[in-house]
């Protein structure tokens, strides 16, 4: 392959922890997930730059806000010997300001390293401009535990929202960006006659087919089934009501905003897929 190229890799790392702490933040064993991106040494700065942003935005992007997330360049004492430039992306826990991921240029260390105790060369030839060097390495390195546990509290809410009745209750819910949901969409029948279970459960199936995490329910009042999937974090709830029967149509309910857009029945599917992008 040509420079610049990357490798990306996900796996079990381990950690000689005393005491493990702070719930799943810090622990013995842990996925870990990072990228040795190699690229010519004169656009090592360019290509640093470009993996921190786009690794921080890439937080932003699936929901952690910018208020509790930041970007911190370390200063030049705090580099370690090898490193050309560093920051941390770190989240405010419940417990405190931390780190989620690190992006540093790693230099020419890493493979200067491996050549001088493996014996293998490790210059890079472009027989394109006839230069020989060897690579610079950037590596993004997160902790992908680390991750969900700031997704995890980035989307714990309590607000109030009616009930069947139209009084405010206190609820629990998990505003997951979508695309991070457990379950993207919950189909329930207003109730289990008139044809209402037939309707919702194609919807369901429907949604399965696509490859949509999906959820059938069909068990209590259906403001207890709400709550249930708002205490999940599932985005979108379809309705099959009386209205159905005549007009084809469901009301579809959106977890955040608590808005119920009538919809026909034929639209749902890509009435989520669209939201999930």
């Amino acid at each position: 392959m040509r420079m610049p190229c990357g490798i990306a890799q996900i796996g079990k790392s381990f950690r000689n922890e005393i005491n493990p702490r702070n719930y799943t933040f810090r622990s013995r064993e842990f996925e870990q997930m990072e990228i040795e991106f190699f690229c010519h040494p004169d656009e090592a700065d360019k290509w640093y730059e470009y993996w921190r942003d786009a690794r921080y935005q890439w937080y932003v992007d699936l929901g952690l806000t910018s208020s509790k997330l930041r970007l911190r360049n370390h200063e030049t004492d705090e580099l370690a010997h090898y490193a050309r430039a560093c920051a941390d992306i770190e989240y405010e826990f419940p417990f405190g300001l931390s780190e989620l991921e690190g992006v540093a240029n790693r230099t020419d260390f890493d493979l200067k390293q491996h050549q001088e105790f493996s014996g293998k060369d490790m210059i890079y030839f472009d027989d394109q401009t006839k230069e020989r060097y060897i690579p610079f390495v950037i590596e993004p390195s997160g902790g992908v535990d680390r991750g969900v546990l700031a997704f995890l509290c980035e989307a714990y809410t309590e607000d109030e929202a009616p009930d069947e009745k139209g009084k405010m209750q206190t609820r629990t819910v998990m505003k997951f960006h979508p695309r991070l949901a457990p379950t993207k969409v919950a189909v329930f029948p207003l109730v289990k006659k008139e044809g209402m279970p037939e309707i919702a459960r194609k919807i369901y199936r429907d949604c399965q087919s696509a490859g949509l995490a999906s959820f059938y329910d069909e068990k209590g009042a259906v403001g207890r089934r709400y709550r249930r999937q708002d205490e999940a974090g599932t985005p979108f709830c379809v309705t099959v009501d009386g209205q159905t029967l005549t007009d084809q149509t469901v009301t579809v309910r959106d977890r955040d905003s608590l808005t119920q857009d009538r919809i026909a029945a034929d639209n749902v599917l890509a009435y989520v897929q669209e939201r999930l992008k």
